[in-house]
């Protein structure tokens, strides 16, 4: 908004303008703003949530012992805090003639309305049964699926289809008219693998955070013809615009982790961390890297991968592999506090972080 307000003006005798043009002063510009819209609203809406929740999220009978006790009676649905931050400060900052800030702003918005629809579900009836695992699967492919194909459309034709691999230049998959199909994988998988992450005070945000930062450079750098170059990056024209995107994106996540810090005052519950994970598939799928993504939210994925596993062995042997699924709570059970568990994955989540940001130059 304030972009295309200003950018006219650009140029001229109010040299202060000039700095609208820049994404790297927008980005920053975006992350603040972003974070005092959140701790703006954080109290005020926490404290509406408590009053029409009556009792809060609830909590899984057959979960860890402790949080029968320690987590009752606190609110969920922080994610619309996050969800209010992010759209805010990306309607002020970014190019709104941009089509993939709103692609990817679209797809976010559809990902945190089935999360909405699942916690209201939960909270309307008192248990831990929300949207039927079938609805809301097919709600999710269905909006990554159109937004992998509006994403595709906007790619340059070289590059559109194909899928780019991390540490090597030169190398592009074709996929095809499978493209689409990738992109509603990739885009789904890690809404459900944020949503799996987010058992724990804190747990969920800061890998997100992380994710954020990094692929807010990425963008960048891969809409910038002349640093893609140098560093030998697959250009998307246009893509540079989601670094506001990512930047408001880790403002609200610093905001929400304010009052989601333990003990938290409010989870982000299905509406947050589907959106989330959303959020971050759609920006990797629009800058190519995918993959990229996989290293970079790793922790996702191997919590995403702890479910799968326990719940394949124990159809097949009737046994479990883990104490109990996702991997976080199998920590829980082998006694461990909870802060030592959320602060060591925060640890990993920095190092394949860290990882991610090599594969830029390592190639």
């Amino acid at each position: 908004m304030l972009y295309d307000l200003f950018q006219q003006h650009a140029g001229t005798h109010t040299s202060m303008l000039n700095l609208f043009r820049y994404i790297t002063f927008r980005s920053g510009a975006a992350c603040l703003t972003a974070l005092v819209i959140s701790l703006c609203l954080g109290n005020p809406l926490i404290a509406h949530l408590r009053r029409i929740q009556r009792g809060g999220q609830p909590i899984r009978a057959l979960g860890p012992e402790r949080h029968l006790i320690e987590k009752v009676g606190t609110p969920t649905m922080g994610g619309v805090l996050i969800l209010v931050s992010l759209f805010g400060s990306t309607l002020l900052w970014a190019d709104l003639t941009n089509g993939f800030v709103w692609a990817v702003m679209l797809i976010t918005l559809a990902f945190g309305a089935v999360g909405f629809a699942d916690d209201y579900l939960k909270l309307s009836r008192r248990n831990t049964d929300g949207v039927s695992k079938r609805m809301r699967l097919g709600c999710e492919f269905g909006a990554s699926l159109i937004g992998g194909i509006w994403l595709e459309h906007m790619m340059p034709p070289d590059l559109a289809n194909h899928l780019a691999f991390p540490f090597v230049k030169d190398l592009l998959l074709p996929l095809g008219y499978a493209f689409p199909l990738f992109a509603m994988i990739t885009i789904t998988g890690f809404g459900n693998a944020v949503n799996f992450t987010d058992g724990l005070d804190g747990l969920a945000i800061v890998p997100v955070i992380i994710a954020a930062l990094v692929f807010a450079l990425i963008s960048y750098l891969v809409g910038n013809h002349v640093f893609a170059d140098y560093l030998q990056l697959h250009a998307v024209p246009g893509t540079g615009e989601l670094g506001v995107f990512c930047s408001a994106l880790v403002g609200a996540g610093l905001g929400f982790l304010w009052f989601n810090a333990p003990p938290a005052a409010v989870f982000m519950g299905d509406t947050g961390s589907l959106a989330l994970g959303g959020a971050l598939g759609a920006v990797a799928v629009a800058v190519k890297h995918e993959l990229v993504l996989c290293i970079v939210g790793g922790l996702f994925v191997v919590e995403t991968f702890s479910v799968i596993i326990q719940v394949f062995w124990y159809k097949r042997t009737g046994r479990r592999v883990f104490l109990m699924a996702p991997l976080h709570h199998h920590f829980e059970k082998k006694g461990w506090a909870e802060s030592k568990i959320v602060i060591r994955f925060w640890i990993v989540s920095i190092v394949l972080g860290l990882c991610g940001l090599a594969t830029l130059k390592l190639r």
